[in-house]
């Protein structure tokens, strides 16, 4: 049960091979600030396509877990590889279902933390910039920090972990950074009565 004194996140990687990379980065990372906070790495396998011919009464089950398990969260943490230059296309379909409409994004105002692992020796940045936009058309709050792409993923994870300590730290700055931005909206919500 996740405890209320540390801050709720939802982890998304895109990636639904067994032993990603990707999820080694998420899954390190909900361990390293397991004292601060809940990291749900969320699977996105069972997400369908999406069909805008689902209205908010007739959305798939999976879908309307998934976004409640966004809105319920106080943060988001991404890591994707980079597929032909961008972020997969069951992160994309995930993302899309969570905003038929800018009006409607359940990621609107939320912060989000993004990252990308990747085999190559370079790359990765193609995919951090669609995510910018893709997230900034859906207006979610991407916290500003320096950009982390873990290049030659392959050679920095060892039996489900991200142990390449360099990587790591960038990573855990992000998810710093993430977790302070949460912090402060908190309290500028309750210095104004809202919580």
């Amino acid at each position: 049960m996740p405890n209320a004194t540390r801050a709720r996140l939802i982890g998304m990687s895109g990636s639904l091979r067994t032993g990603s990379y990707s999820g080694a980065v998420l899954t390190t990372l909900g361990e390293k600030f397991a004292n601060r906070a809940d990291l749900r790495i969320y699977d996105l396998a069972a997400i369908p396509p999406y069909d805008e011919d689902c209205g908010s009464d007739n959305l798939p089950a999976p879908v309307r877990e998934l976004l409640s398990a966004i809105a319920e969260a106080d943060g988001v943490v991404l890591c994707p590889p980079e597929f032909n230059h961008g972020m997969p296309g069951v992160l994309k379909n995930a993302l899309d279902w969570a905003s038929p409409s800018t009006s409607a994004s359940v990621l609107a105002y939320k912060p989000v933390a993004i990252m990308t692992a990747t085999r190559a020796a370079l790359g990765g940045a193609r995919c951090l910039e669609h995510l910018r936009a893709v997230l900034g058309a859906m207006m979610a709050r991407v916290i500003l920090a320096p950009e982390v792409i873990i290049t030659s993923v392959h050679d920095k994870v060892r039996e489900g972990r991200l142990v390449d300590e360099t990587s790591l730290g960038f990573a855990s700055g992000a998810v710093e950074t993430l977790l302070s931005e949460i912090q402060l909206w908190k309290s500028a919500e309750t210095s104004k009565g809202f919580i």
